[in-house]
């Protein structure tokens, strides 16, 4: 295992988690080829190794070849089980059951959300009702659906923001077919939770990045650190004065295991580092001084039609994570160390 990625997974161990709960337990893991689902599967098969808990995976998959890149370490461990299917189907069934259900399976390109909004839409709506319906019929005891920060929308408040205070959203944006459905799935947990008594919370991540990545990443995280690492300028397509909220990959996996076990049915939680909050042109500094050593620049490449990039727009958003401490989380790595971090992990897997 990359010494990056498993001090990161040791981390997790000190954590507030009971992890003997998860003893002779399975779990059916969603989005399994994306980032978070992928750090969830390894984390679990290396907590299970450790503390010989004997964990069963249901990994789903819709490319094989990819799932066998990915998983090349733990591709011959008898526990983990890839199935295969399209969420997109709406009558798929699956023939097991599991204890534990996470679903973090969605589209997360900007581009995507505007050149595909009615599949971003369908993806998040016909998948959620799946996997919450597949919970209820197996009877599972706890459910995570991955939301995002991004159901917030605009909200124009000068203070910190709880999960209740939600903000506005443009309807007339073809970019929104990704907030507004995130949003419907969130209300469809409560649903679920109210009316069929599932054991379901949303959580609202913030932007995640970190040890973990894929090389074909190229949100805006990772193209500052590989311009960074290039000694390259640093390019900003916008003017960076969205407020961005962000969590290290270790820490929102942390969050994500003790939410499952520890939250509150129908509830949603954020989870963000609240001290690594700034604005991304802020960020971008950051970024060229910590890993470009003052060589780069940060400059700005402005188009006048922003359904080039698809970003969303600007926001005011400073997420409050008070309800997931309360529970027992605490992040461990700030905005600077979780660069530092991810520049271990991209230089140590060839990807600048």
């Amino acid at each position: 295992m990359n010494i990056i990625l498993k001090e990161d997974f040791d981390k997790i161990l000190q954590s507030d988690i009971n992890f003997s709960c998860f003893q002779n337990s399975s779990f059916f893991i969603t989005g399994s080829t994306g980032l978070i689902g992928s750090l969830l599967i390894k984390f679990l098969l290396y907590c299970s190794e450790v503390h010989s808990l004997n964990i069963k995976i249901y990994a789903l998959i819709r490319n094989e070849k990819k799932a066998e890149m990915i998983f090349c370490d733990e591709i011959n461990n008898e526990n983990l089980i890839f199935v295969k299917g399209d969420l997109l189907k709406a009558n798929l069934t699956f023939d097991f059951s599991v204890d534990y259900v996470i679903h973090t399976a969605a589209i997360t390109a900007s581009k995507e959300m505007v050149t595909h909004p009615i599949e971003t839409i369908q993806t998040s709506l016909i998948g959620a009702k799946t996997i919450l319906d597949y919970s209820v019929k197996c009877r599972a005891k706890s459910v995570i659906y991955l939301s995002s920060m991004e159901v917030y929308g605009q909200v124009k408040c000068n203070q910190k923001v709880k999960e209740n205070q939600l903000g506005f959203i443009d309807l007339s944006d073809v970019r929104s077919s990704y907030p507004e459905s995130k949003r419907m799935c969130e209300c469809m947990c409560l649903a679920y939770a109210h009316e069929k008594n599932l054991n379901v919370k949303s959580v609202r991540l913030a932007q995640t990045f970190g040890a973990g990545i894929f090389k074909e990443e190229n949100r805006v995280f990772a193209q500052f650190a590989r311009s960074a690492l290039k000694h390259e300028n640093i390019v900003l397509h916008t003017a960076g004065n969205s407020e961005g909220n962000y969590v290290y990959t270790a820490d929102a996996i942390a969050a994500i295991l003790l939410i499952l076990l520890k939250g509150s049915p129908g509830e949603a939680y954020n989870v963000s580092n609240e001290k690594s909050h700034m604005k991304i042109k802020d960020m971008a500094h950051l970024v060229a001084n910590v890993l470009g050593n003052d060589d780069c620049q940060v400059v700005y490449d402005i188009p006048e039609d922003n359904l080039k990039y698809g970003f969303a727009p600007d926001t005011q958003l400073f997420l409050d994570s008070s309800n997931t401490m309360k529970l027992g989380w605490k992040p461990y790595f700030d905005l600077e160390e979780s660069y530092l971090r991810l520049a271990s992990w991209m230089k140590s897997n060839k990807m600048i």
